[in-house]
């Protein structure tokens, strides 16, 4: 049983919006990546983990417990970080921190100087006045204080600079070794890939892939690039490998005389013998990335446009 468990969640807002039938489970010491563009399902799914919205139907629970029917006893020992950061008006974040405090019931102040100086964060300012950058680093630091077994991190890294990211990512790491349970939701591709164990992919609501990490990285099957002499040679290597068992042509370029062609690697010494019979000037290992990976679920849809990075 996992720390962190969905199991066939569906929330149906209409017209296609929502989450519809999502499941997975985080262990304890793992960090388990939800990566999709804004608007998949990520939050959707992390607000009924959070309990603040029931499900139609399936469940969500945290320790074994029910977060919606339980949200009270479940979320004292969880570090949540929101998509969107709203902060009080009229507090600064100093006082916004002891709010936090006391609400938790838990004051570490030397923990709470350790993250201030990691994040390097000034508490003195107005919420409201305060630029997304230090607001982000506000709700991180409350969000870690009480030093919590359980982190719900949503776009965590939204509205710092690359330096933070990098201390973020850093720190996320650390609270893993600590055998923490880290649910990181995110569409930046870096983050997940430097942190993750495993990776869930998120699409219109369902998930469509759900993987270790490591197995994409060592994954046997691979992509290569094949540049062939002239056009007759490419359509006649495309004609022979459209029967083939072995390799298959996942793309083809014409106007560049190149072919990308994946194969097992049990099979490749085969399929370079099978090159040789043709006029080819270059060969090549195309590296799939997470990025790469991604994308072969999204590669049609367009209405994301920039929101992955």
């Amino acid at each position: 049983m996992g720390i962190i468990e969905v199991q066939n969640l569906t929330k149906d807002y209409g017209s296609g919006r929502g989450v519809f039938d999502v499941s997975f489970s985080v262990d304890k010491g793992e960090v388990f990546g939800f990566l999709g563009p804004n608007g998949a399902g990520k939050s959707t799914t992390i607000r009924h983990l959070m309990g603040f919205s029931k499900p139609q139907s399936g469940s969500t629970r945290i320790f074994g417990k029910d977060t919606f029917d339980r949200y009270y006893e479940v979320l004292r020992n969880v570090g949540y970080i929101p998509g969107e950061i709203a902060l009080p008006a009229g507090l600064t974040g100093r006082e916004f921190i002891r709010m936090m405090q006391d609400l938790q019931h838990c004051k570490n102040d030397e923990y709470l100087k350790y993250l201030m100086d990691m994040f390097k964060l000034d508490p003195s300012g107005d919420t409201k006045r305060m630029s997304l950058g230090v607001k982000r680093k506000l709700a991180v630091v409350t969000a870690f204080m009480s030093d919590p077994d359980v982190l719900i991190l949503d776009e965590p890294t939204s509205g710092l600079d690359p330096v933070m990211q990098e201390v973020f990512i850093e720190y996320v790491r650390k609270e893993k070794e600590r055998g923490k349970t880290i649910l990181l939701s995110s569409h930046i591709f870096s983050e997940v890939d430097a942190t993750c164990d495993r990776i869930a992919i998120i699409k219109d609501g369902r998930i469509v892939s759900d993987f270790i990490a490591d197995d994409l990285k060592h994954a046997s099957q691979k992509n290569y690039l094949v540049g062939f002499a002239d056009s007759a040679e490419l359509n006649k290597f495309v004609a022979e490998a459209g029967k083939s068992e072995i390799m298959k042509v996942i793309d083809t370029d014409v106007p560049r005389l190149t072919v990308t062609v994946s194969t097992d690697d049990k099979y490749i010494n085969e399929v370079i013998a099978r090159l040789s019979s043709y006029k080819i000037v270059n060969f090549g290992h195309v590296k799939e990335t997470l990025e790469d990976y991604f994308m072969s679920y999204y590669k049609e849809d367009k209405s994301f446009g920039g929101a992955l990075k």
